[in-house]
């Protein structure tokens, strides 16, 4: 049987792993891959994409803008999406674009050979030659912060599936940024990021399993108010603490909860408390450098769909944490 043209798409070379890890055994594939949307679709265009694997948060153009695209070009590719985003609205409009399946990651084996079988892609192993012309595909090459972003997508996603039924929007996904930073570099990133606005932070502890650290939920004060709206607030001071209160613990909960499982960590957390009301980053950052010092620091971005609300979730784990954190990254990448 002659090879089948398969592309994995996806920004992350863990995930591009993982997935070409998970096709099934023996199954006559050529594989290409692809880091971004411009990528996948040059692919296609080349005749390297008859079955995409396609992710759905991406720089240059992301999953949803490759399904826009195929149906615009009339170009044929039966594609299963494997996204972090699991919101359920996401998974509607990937369908609607044409997605024949839809995966949440990290894939599971089964599942994604179910959904090759359901594209008619039922390779019976007797029709499989024992040794194949084609190549073994070359597996990428992970680093730390690929890795750690990779799972912080998917956790995010988790996150933002939950904050999206509580709120009833759209959650619109960034790509997580993952750095190693000394505090100064954090005030300098955050106070470029906020542009001296004012901000109300919350902010909640966790530590389990050798990993330590602080999540910090960061609102601006322009927008809590549209955020109570959402929720039917009272409006008044005390109503719209509780409200971050709770939305800190919606949120900072479902995306250490996803990281847990993923990292097989058991990670208990503090309650959420008010590091800050209506003050500049500066002072955050003043008040809390003593305890952050130098932190691997997981950076993301909520925005609501069609509002001009956004929050800013920083994971903020300790310098000692680290080195717990590689081992079980390399425990899942190798």
């Amino acid at each position: 049987m002659s090879a089948i043209p398969l592309l994995v798409c996806d920004d992350s070379n863990m995930a591009r792993k993982q997935l070409i890890r998970a096709l099934p055994a023996n199954w006559p594939f050529r594989i290409t891959q692809a880091a971004n949307g411009l990528e996948g679709l040059k692919a296609i265009r080349e005749g390297s994409g008859q079955i995409v694997l396609l992710d759905l948060t991406m720089p240059e153009l992301d999953g949803f803008g490759v399904l826009s695209q195929l149906r615009q070009e009339g170009l044929h590719a039966e594609v299963i999406v494997v996204s972090g985003d699991i919101q359920e609205e996401a998974i509607r409009r990937a369908k609607a674009l044409g997605a024949r399946a839809f995966i949440k990651k990290p894939a599971d084996p089964q599942h994604l050979a179910d959904a090759l079988n359901n594209l008619g892609v039922n390779v019976a192993l007797a029709e499989v030659p024992a040794a194949s012309n084609e190549p073994l595909p070359e597996l990428p090459s992970v680093s730390f912060r690929d890795a750690f972003r990779e799972i912080a997508n998917i956790a995010m996603g988790r996150a933002a599936e939950l904050l999206g039924r509580v709120l009833g929007v759209f959650i619109k996904l960034p790509i997580p940024n993952v750095n190693i930073l000394e505090v100064g570099e954090l005030h300098m990133a955050l106070a470029d990021a906020q542009r001296g606005e004012q901000l109300s932070a919350i902010c909640q502890g966790y530590i389990g399993g050798g990993v330590a650290g602080e999540a910090l939920l960061i609102f601006h004060d322009a927008q809590i108010e549209d955020v109570a709206r959402l929720l039917n607030t009272a409006n008044d001071e005390t109503a719209h603490l509780e409200m971050l209160l709770d939305l800190a613990t919606i949120i900072v909960g479902a995306c250490l909860n996803g990281l847990s499982e993923q990292l097989n960590i058991s990670l208990s957390q503090g309650h959420p408390m008010v590091l800050g009301q209506h003050c500049p980053v500066e002072e955050l950052i003043r008040i809390n450098q003593r305890r952050w010092k130098r932190t691997l620091a997981v950076e993301i971005s909520y925005g609501l769909e069609d509002l001009d609300i956004h929050f800013d979730l920083l994971l903020l784990f300790t310098e000692d944490s680290v080195p717990r954190l590689r081992e079980q990254l390399d425990f899942m990448i190798n």
